[in-house]
């Protein structure tokens, strides 16, 4: 049992519009145990909207259309149904009605051209679409249609098939608007997928790493990276970050939750203190507990305090402590001391030390640290100072190098890197670098890299 989604739309295809329906309607498959095979997107074109609706067919168990039941010409998803049925289409005296009461309740005759609205494929029933003028379309779609189909479009003659020639798939068509759609797809068309999956269900869950390449996070994990493994586990990277995708297939919701824990626990155990958090949790989340000491075994600890000092990332790194809610309770201030300058006047870098090792430098960012934790009188300081480029590198310190100093009670420590990539992607993998530093040391563990 599996599904395909298709979305129908110029402003699709194009770019214009983001596709949020095909991965709202996948998360809510998984939830009642009916895996998606593939997301489809086409244009407003009839012919290649009935390529569409039979080559998936003959793949999937439901075939989940959004999108070109609108009124205007545009609008060919019904045209291109009742096209692959070999179905006229045909007045819902019913939505008609509907639709006459939705324009009059509004003091307004109805358009002639909303009438197409109410039209169904012979053969197909119509879904009530409460938030909207559009009815969705559920319909039954058999190998012989199928078959059909495909002869018709090459100018074959039809084969003619037995009235019980099986089905192949049950079709949904609902509206492109998202509130529309849910509405539908939660009252009409979720109820049919789950019972016949019998109660199963697929439970998802994300594990994100921070500092090592995907390729050492996958040979760490081993065998649990068995593709046919149940659950199965996946690795994905975004902005440095990898995450390990959980997907727990199982004929029942305990069976589910039980193999996923398990799983969860083993990829932990791989990884150790690399997995610093899960789903929507960002490192800067992870580090409030730690911060605000909530995660300690005594309450009555005051949370720490912290400052930064940035030179490349020029306030990056002030901004990702604080999109947390509540993180005034330790972020003090910070500096963006990005000339040489700035470092001597505002925080105290010696000129001969910056003369002597650099701007960009771990003694230059250790003295930016010790400045910026004596003028804040904070508990951390952390300091960052790189050529971020695409600029102003050199055979001793090309575009990417950067250099992390992070000050405490016991004195300073610092780091040097080499993150490569377009200037974006250094100064985010510095600020993110900086956070891990910072999360290992309140752990009270080295760093893994």
């Amino acid at each position: 049992m599996n599904a395909i989604i298709l979305s129908i739309g110029d402003e699709l295809v194009l770019g214009q519009t983001i596709d949020t329906n095909s991965a709202w309607l996948s998360q809510q498959l998984a939830a009642v145990g009916c895996p998606v095979s593939a997301h489809v997107t086409v244009p407003d074109d009839q012919p290649t909207i009935e390529r569409a609706i039979r080559d998936s067919a003959f793949q999937c168990t439901f075939l989940i259309i959004s999108g070109g039941i609108g009124p205007t010409e545009d609008d060919l998803t019904r045209q291109a149904l009742a096209a692959v049925m070999d179905a006229p289409l045909e007045m819902n005296e019913r939505w008609l009605g509907v639709l006459k009461d939705f324009f009059a309740q509004r003091g307004r005759t109805m358009p002639e051209i909303n009438k197409i609205q109410a039209m169904i494929p012979r053969g197909a029933e119509m879904i009530y679409n409460h938030a909207g003028t559009a009815a969705g379309i559920y319909a039954l779609l058999s190998v012989g249609d199928l078959v059909n189909s495909i002869r018709r479009e090459a100018d074959v003659a039809p084969t003619p098939f037995g009235e019980g020639d099986r089905i192949r798939c049950q079709v949904f068509v609902m509206p492109g608007v998202p509130r529309e759609m849910m509405l539908m797809f939660r009252r009409d068309v979720l109820p049919k997928v789950e019972r016949l999956t019998g109660g199963a269900v697929i439970l998802s869950r994300t594990l994100h790493t921070f500092g090592w390449g995907e390729s050492q996070v996958g040979e760490a994990l081993g065998p649990l990276m068995d593709r046919r493994r149940n659950p199965s586990v996946g690795t994905t990277v975004s902005g440095g970050i990898v995450s390990l995708r959980i997907n727990a297939r199982f004929a029942s919701l305990d069976d589910a939750k039980r193999e996923l824990e398990t799983t969860d626990a083993a990829c932990r155990a791989a990884l150790g203190d690399l997995v610093y958090g899960r789903d929507e949790e960002t490192l800067p989340d992870v580090l409030y507990p730690l911060l605000t000491r909530r995660s300690a075994p005594r309450t009555d600890l005051p949370p720490y305090t912290i400052a930064t000092a940035e030179s490349c990332t020029a306030g990056l790194l002030a901004k990702m402590l604080t999109d947390v809610s509540g993180s005034s309770a330790y972020y003090k201030q910070g500096w963006i001391t990005y000339t040489n300058e700035s470092k001597s006047q505002l925080l105290g870098v010696p000129a001969d030390l910056i003369q002597q090792h650099g701007a960009v430098s771990r003694p230059a960012a250790e003295a930016m640290a010790t400045g910026a934790r004596e003028r804040a009188g904070s508990d951390f300081a952390l300091a960052i100072t790189g050529v971020a480029g695409p600029t102003g590198g050199t055979a001793a310190k090309p575009v990417g190098t950067v250099c992390i100093a992070l000050g405490h009670g016991g004195g300073v420590a610092s780091w040097q890197f080499l993150f490569p990539g377009p200037r974006d992607w250094v100064r985010d993998r510095s600020a993110k670098m900086t956070l891990t530093i910072l999360r290992y040391h309140l752990l009270g563990k080295p760093l893994p890299f």
